[in-house]
């Protein structure tokens, strides 16, 4: 991974009203501001190279060499250079709509966003060992994001809901959610660059990304996703401690 991923602007949960989305329409600095962005050649090289692909494009490169095309971190991604997890939201398997920016700040996060059946294999490599080691600790969750963009696919992900409840372990329903949001902006800084497989990212406290993981984990990427995980908890209860320990009696 040559680069922190994520996005600069912390995450929100609001989303714009009718009468502010109008305002934005009619600002002309905000027309002229987006009017750049749609016709700079680094808003539109990426998206004509991703029109042009073909519709077998992912599942090809994902048949030549598991769809990896870059490898984890080694270590945890400074704190001070690291970048934020956006902001998604779906539906969770007890039927409540929930954003990630609520469900990730102030706890340690594996979040894990899956596509296909190969994508549940990628993410189960990655994370069941970090998964049996901390999921009994109140300061850790493990987060699904169903990702599904094409509308057809969401209709029958959500219709085959019931048969996610039986195969996803009930203390996992509320933290597993199914999702049609469109990610265009947000796929090149997460590096969500192959539809067919899966991503692993290992949030903080403060919805910083602090290390990711794609496609097949080796033996080696999913070892340090749980030292990372366990560095992270650690600090994070010697917060919560030192928090305790200074207020006043």
């Amino acid at each position: 991974l040559s680069r922190p991923l994520g996005v600069r602007h912390r995450p929100t949960t609001s989303r714009l009203n009718t009468t502010e989305r109008l305002k934005g329409y009619l600002d002309p600095e905000k027309v002229m501001a987006e009017r750049e962005l749609l016709y700079s050649g680094s808003y539109l090289r990426p998206r004509v190279k991703e029109a042009s692909k073909g519709y077998f494009h992912d599942l090809n490169r994902t048949r030549r060499h598991g769809g990896k095309t870059w490898l984890a971190p080694k270590s945890l991604i400074r704190e001070d250079q690291a970048l934020y997890f956006p902001d998604i939201l779906g539906k969770n398997l007890k039927g409540s709509n929930k954003h990630t920016t609520d469900l990730c700040i102030g706890r340690i996060t594996v979040l894990a966003v899956i596509t296909t059946r190969i994508s549940e294999f990628h993410v189960k490599g990655f994370s069941e060992s970090t998964n049996n080691r901390y999921l009994s600790n109140p300061l850790y969750q493990f987060v699904q994001i169903n990702l599904q963009e094409n509308l057809l696919k969401s209709l029958l992900v959500n219709l085959f809901a019931n048969s996610l409840r039986s195969v996803i372990p009930p203390e996992l329903h509320s933290t597993y959610l199914v999702s049609s949001q469109n990610m265009e902006y947000e796929r090149d800084p997460l590096s969500m660059t192959n539809s067919r497989v899966g991503y692993v990212y290992l949030v903080d406290e403060n919805l910083k990304i602090r290390w990711a993981g794609s496609a097949g984990a080796t033996v080696e990427e999913a070892q340090t996703l749980e030292v990372c995980t366990g560095v992270l908890l650690k600090r994070l209860e010697q917060s919560k401690l030192e928090s305790i320990r200074s207020m006043p009696l």
